[in-house]
C-alpha cells in the first residue's frame, strides 16, 4: 500500500507579520496564522493520519494543534524534534529583513535567505539545515511513509526546503526560487519502494 506524506508550513507567526528573520526565536502565531492553521485543517478532514511531526517552535506545534483539532484527530501520536527547526538565522535573528538589506546590500541578504550554500554570520545555510533535516526524515519519517502510513509534517519554510528540494530533486542553481507558502498543505503520495507516485499542493 502506497503512504502519504503531508507537509505543511506553520501558518503565519509575529515576525512573519513584522518582516523579521525568525530562525529559532520562538514567537507565536498571529491571528491571521491560526486562520491558515484552521483552514490547512479544513483542507485535511478527508485524511487519517498514523502519526505526525513537528519542530519545538511554538508557532509549528499551535499549528500542529489546530489542525489536529479541527481534523478531529487529537489522539494522533506527535514526535517534536529540534531537528525539524527552521534555520538559525544566526546574527540576524530579530532584524528587520529591509533595514537588513539596506545594510549589507539586497545581493548579500537574498543569498542568506535563499540560496544553498550562504551561511548568515553565525547561523545556518540551507545546506546546514539538510544536514539535520535528511537524517531525521530518512530516520524517523520516511520508514513509515514506505510502510504505507499516512504521516503529517508541520514545520518551517527552510526545514521544508531542505526536505522538498530532495523530494522534487531541485538543483542547487534552482533552490532559491523555491517557497513553501505558509498553511497549504502538499501531499507527497509515495510508493513503498521509494518512488514518488504524486506531489501536488491541496486546495
Amino acid at each position: 500500500m502506497d503512504g502519504t506524506l503531508i507537509l505543511v508550513r506553520h501558518g503565519q507567526s509575529l515576525w512573519n507579520l513584522e518582516n523579521r528573520f525568525t530562525g529559532w526565536t520562538d514567537v507565536p502565531l498571529t491571528p491571521e496564522g491560526e486562520r491558515e492553521a484552521r483552514q490547512a485543517g479544513a483542507l485535511l478532514r478527508g485524511y487519517h493520519f498514523n502519526r505526525a511531526f513537528t519542530s519545538v517552535l511554538s508557532r509549528a506545534v499551535e499549528t500542529l494543534r489546530l489542525i489536529l483539532e479541527i481534523t478531529g484527530q487529537t489522539d494522533v501520536p506527535i514526535e517534536q524534534d529540534a531537528a525539524l527547526n527552521e534555520r538559525h538565522y544566526g546574527d540576524l535573528q530579530g532584524l528587520n529583513k529591509a533595514e537588513t538589506a539596506a545594510q549589507f546590500g539586497k545581493e548579500q541578504v537574498h543569498a542568506w535567505r535563499r540560496s544553498y550554500r550562504a551561511r548568515p554570520p553565525n547561523g545556518e545555510s540551507l545546506h546546514d539545515t539538510a544536514a539535520r533535516v535528511m537524517p531525521y526524515y530518512r530516520a524517523r519519517i520516511e520508514p513509515l511513509a514506505l510502510a504505507g502510513e499516512t504521516i503529517l509534517v508541520v514545520a518551517h519554510g527552510n526545514s521544508l526546503r531542505a526536505l522538498v528540494m530532495t523530494l522534487d530533486g531541485i538543483s542547487e542553481a534552482d533552490i532559491p526560487d523555491l517557497n513553501i507558502p505558509t498553511g497549504a498543505p502538499r501531499l507527497y503520495r509515495i510508493h513503498s519502494d521509494g518512488a514518488i507516485l504524486e506531489r501536488r499542493y491541496l486546495e
